[in-house]
């Protein structure tokens, strides 16, 4: 095949004294040996062949020796048996320029600017331009022009104190901008130390304790501080506000974030500062009220010494809390620890600004099933009141353990039962918000009165009674068939649900003792009665069925005066009544 036409045909020259032209040499002719391509350079009008030997490994290239002459018509000719293509590049030499990289870099530095400097071969006035790589990644330029023999340098300023900064130098023409030179080696300069700017962020625990109070202190680089310096310390400060009494110090090396000290009942100001090897940093300050006083303020503004824990929630980013702001505060402040079941729990804290209310407090280190405590401060001139206070978890999970029936007093149609002893606090996996007893018979499905139906994922039918008061730790069941064996078991719920139902226990409940009565009554009492009967039954019937007397056998009769003849008789007139009873009045006019 022909040869292609020649691509990306340029030329350009490195110190002014040599061009080099460059090219692509297309694709494959598929002729080999003396039928290959040759490369032939040309000057044009003139055609007269510029002094230079093609050669061709990635891409083609050619140089020579240009002398004084600027201006240049250059004409590349590519040729086989086949055919021949050109490729024509007008270029003055002023203008493709293309400087040799930066050499022996080096640099001066104070804390805040570093000077680089380098050496260059090319003989022109060259615009340079600087990397600076920032320990976070970043990356800035930073250009400079007007260079000139034999030394080069540049001043980067704007930076930070004792900062590691790896930075490299590539320059161009500065007259007629063609390309840039390579970078240079990158170089690794670290600027001087200077004092440390901020302040460090601190906060304090306070224990009562006989005679006074232990403080822990505490202490963190604030988003604002920054050391500045190779070698850290802290100074930490302490003193009465009360009188002039010396003030007392302790100086920790920088392993440390945490110190504690013992005062007195007295009110003290304690400040903290960082210290390098220049000078130290502004002091952080607290003041600690004195115990009486804080006592007051606190009750003075709340109307009550005890804070009652509020519960709070978690979402995805966090636990959310909030509390009722106070315009005499300028600041809040949340504490927490990351880990409440150990000690040291790594208390935790963080500041809000006057108008916040509300905040979701999120750690790498808060995990599901852990109870976080939440104390709300509120700041004003570095004393700091308790407000309010939270509990949550950032994801209930159901109870750790189920409770353990400890009582178990049985009648024949009732359970009463008993768990006093089992944890409704903070080592619970979620708040409990009550308990839940599951009854079946073991025969049948159940259907006491009072209960809700629970099926299990085998298809069993339970009983469910639910208690909602979580200090509630007793509960009768009812309604039970007497004679009868049960199985029940308590489980206690969160937020988080309940564990799976298990472990029952079985309950036999005894015969009902009224039945046995009923029974005796049926069949005691009618043959006891039925036996006296009887034995008695002449004296039975003499008081059930008494025999009707005949008048004649009347003692009344027995007198002479109540004879006539041979009959026995009795006059009305004869007898004088206790009382006369007239049932009409035609009766009484008869007699």
């Amino acid at each position: 095949e022909p040869p292609d036409t020649p691509k990306d045909f340029s030329c350009q020259t490195r110190d002014m004294r040599t061009v080099t032209c460059t090219w692509s040499q297309g694709g494959d002719t598929y002729l080999y040996g003396d039928y290959l391509p040759k490369y032939c350079l040309s000057e044009t009008p003139s055609q007269k062949m510029v002094p230079c030997k093609a050669s061709c490994y990635e891409q083609c290239s050619c140089s020579w020796e240009i002398g004084q002459q600027r201006i240049w018509n250059v004409t590349v000719t590519v040729e086989n048996a086949l055919g021949k293509k050109t490729a024509t590049d007008v270029f003055n030499v002023n203008h493709r320029i293309y400087p040799t990289p930066p050499f022996e870099l080096w640099g001066k530095c104070t804390d805040r600017e570093i000077t680089l400097y380098w050496n260059q071969n090319n003989g022109i006035k060259l615009f340079c331009q600087t990397e600076v790589l920032q320990p976070d990644g970043k990356v800035e330029l930073h250009n400079s022009s007007g260079m000139h023999l034999p030394h080069k340098s540049i001043t980067v300023s704007g930076l930070e104190p004792f900062t590691e900064y790896r930075v490299r130098v590539r320059c161009g023409a500065a007259e007629h901008f063609w390309r840039w030179s390579e970078w240079s080696k990158a170089q690794t300069i670290t600027t001087e130390e200077a004092t440390p700017s901020g302040k460090l962020d601190i906060w304090r625990e306070i224990t009562p304790v006989l005679g006074g109070r232990n403080v822990t202190l505490y202490w963190k680089q604030a988003p604002g501080f920054r050391a500045n310096g190779r070698s850290i310390s802290y100074e930490v400060t302490w003193e009465k506000t009360e009188d002039g009494s010396k003030p007392e110090s302790v100086s920790l090396s920088s392993v440390y974030n945490s110190t504690r000290i013992f005062i007195d009942n007295h009110s003290y100001r304690i400040s903290i500062m960082a210290k390098n090897n220049i000078n130290f940093s502004l002091a952080s300050v607290l003041i600690i009220s004195r115990a009486a006083e804080n006592k007051i303020l606190f009750c003075s503004f709340l109307g009550t010494e005890e804070l009652k824990e509020e519960r709070v929630n978690g979402t995805d980013d966090g636990i959310f809390i909030s509390w009722e702001p106070r315009y005499i505060y300028d600041s809040y402040i949340v504490d927490w620890c990351n880990f409440p079941k150990l000690q040291p729990c790594d208390l935790q804290w963080k500041r809000f600004g006057s108008n916040t209310s509300s905040a979701v407090i999120s750690s790498a280190a808060f995990v599901p099933g852990v109870r976080y405590n939440f104390h709300i401060y509120g700041s004003i001139g570095n004393r700091a009141s308790l407000l309010e206070k939270k509990t949550g978890y950032l994801r209930e999970l159901p109870p750790l353990l189920d409770p353990v029936v400890e009582k178990v007093e049985l009648t024949f149609n009732a359970v009463t039962l008993s768990w006093d002893s089992y944890p409704a606090n903070e080592s619970q996996s979620g708040f409990v918000r009550g308990y839940h007893i599951y009854v079946s018979p073991m025969q049948e499905s159940c259907s006491l009165k009072g209960s809700k139906k629970h099926i299990l994922s085998d298809g069993l039918e339970l009983c469910k009674y639910t208690i909602e008061n979580p200090e509630e730790k007793r509960y009768t069941v009812e309604h039970l068939m007497p004679s009868t064996t049960y199985k029940l078991v308590v489980k206690a719920y969160t937020g988080g649900g309940e564990t799976p139902i298990a472990n029952f226990i079985y309950i036999d409940t005894p015969y009902n003792p009224n039945t046995l009565y009923f029974l005796l009554l049926l069949v005691i009492v009618p043959t006891l009665v039925a036996a006296i009967c009887h034995w008695k039954k002449e004296w039975v019937k003499e008081c059930c069925c008494p025999a009707i007397p005949s008048p004649n056998k009347s003692k009344v009769l027995s007198f002479k005066e109540f004879k006539s003849d041979s009959e026995k008789v009795l006059k009305i007139s004869d007898c004088i009544p206790d009382m006369l009873a007239v049932d009409s009045k035609a009766e009484a006019q008869k007699l």
